[in-house]
């Protein structure tokens, strides 16, 4: 075997019902003392009790899905105007996201405590969207210093969102399958997390009270993020990136949207990613598997109920196409992008 790995480093804390105190030691260990807490307008509550046990110098809730560049700068501010040492998103990937924009340009350390199985809390990737385009890059300056995970704080996650967050993080080991920096490592770390989430989502919706399933909810969602990381973003992530910050449509629910039809573009081009895939769904092929998965969640299946329209198909992929990633196994031009999209429009 030739590859060259890189794992990135990285504190990790599974910590049911003790996320108050896990997070206070996590930032003594930092030396940290003046905290910025990020979470959504909906999660301050949440996120106040989680930061109980620390110094919380200010609460920022301005929180905004895919990173609009004027919410950064708003945060920066606040960064700044507030003293602050470190940043504690508390809630899912727009609170982390906005927590690594911070990082970004000040070099805060951050302390992550994800509300759903987003997965960002453990990738060095940040984005930001500006005038319809969301770019995206790595730099280590925002990569959680630590990421406590608490399960409790998913117990009251909705139906809906605990199924597209889960299928978002189930994207992030699809793509470390066949992404630009894909290696053993790597596909061993996401047909785990494949086969825990494949696993858990299900058992989480049947039984929503459940910790110990949500925590391998958790489990999968880290081991996926892990793989991405290190592996790059693959073909579904640059579509969906395009298609978040162009069309302004909802990103877990888009990842969810698009993953089938991802999988059934590169799967007949990639039969060790493939067999590894249809062995970690529990399915006679990588398509029967998810398409299984997808019916026992109930989850969404059109990009347009999600809002994007038929006419404008033509611009999507065009504006998709320079980001497609050297080496994906299925050849990727503008008609076979706009085929994609066709069929992701319908249910």
């Amino acid at each position: 075997m030739r590859f060259t790995h890189e794992t990135l480093p990285q504190r990790v804390r599974f910590a049911a019902g003790e996320a108050a105190a896990a997070v206070r030691e996590e930032i003594d260990l930092l030396g940290a003392r003046r905290a910025m807490v990020i979470a959504s307008p909906r999660g301050t509550d949440a996120a106040l009790a989680v930061a109980a046990a620390i110094e919380v110098a200010v609460l920022h809730d301005g929180v905004r899905e895919h990173v609009p560049v004027e919410a950064a700068e708003a945060a920066r501010a606040v960064a700044s105007g507030h003293g602050v040492d470190v940043v504690v998103p508390v809630g899912g990937g727009s609170a982390t996201g906005l927590a690594k924009a911070v990082a970004l340009t000040t070099g805060l350390p951050i302390v992550a405590v994800p509300t759903t199985y987003a997965g960002s809390e453990a990738t060095d990737i940040w984005g930001l969207t500006a005038d319809g385009t969301k770019t995206t890059g790595t730099d280590r300056r925002v990569l959680p210093r630590s990421v406590v995970y608490d399960a409790s704080l998913t117990l009251d996650l909705p139906a809906g969102l605990t199924t597209t967050s889960g299928l978002n993080a189930l994207a992030h080991a699809v793509d470390a399958l066949w992404a630009p920096r894909a290696d053993p490592i790597n596909a061993a770390l996401a047909g785990e997390g494949v086969r825990a989430l494949a696993r858990a989502l299900p058992a989480v919706l049947d039984a929503p009270r459940d910790v110990a399933t949500r925590e391998q909810a958790f489990y999968g969602t880290y081991l996926a993020s892990v793989a991405f990381a290190s592996s790059g973003s693959g073909l579904h992530h640059k579509i969906c990136h395009v298609l978040g910050g162009r069309f302004d449509l909802p990103h877990a629910a888009t990842h969810a949207v698009v993953l089938p039809h991802v999988v059934a573009l590169n799967a007949p081009h990639a039969p060790a990613a493939e067999q590894r895939l249809a062995a970690a769904l529990a399915g006679a092929s990588a398509m029967d598997g998810l398409a299984e998965l997808y019916r026992r969640l109930g989850a969404p299946r059109s990009l347009g109920e999600l809002g994007l329209r038929e006419d404008r198909v033509v611009e999507a992929a065009a504006a998709i196409l320079p980001s497609v990633p050297p080496g994906n196994p299925a050849p990727v031009d503008a008609h076979v992008l706009e085929r994609l999209l066709r069929a992701a429009l319908r249910p």
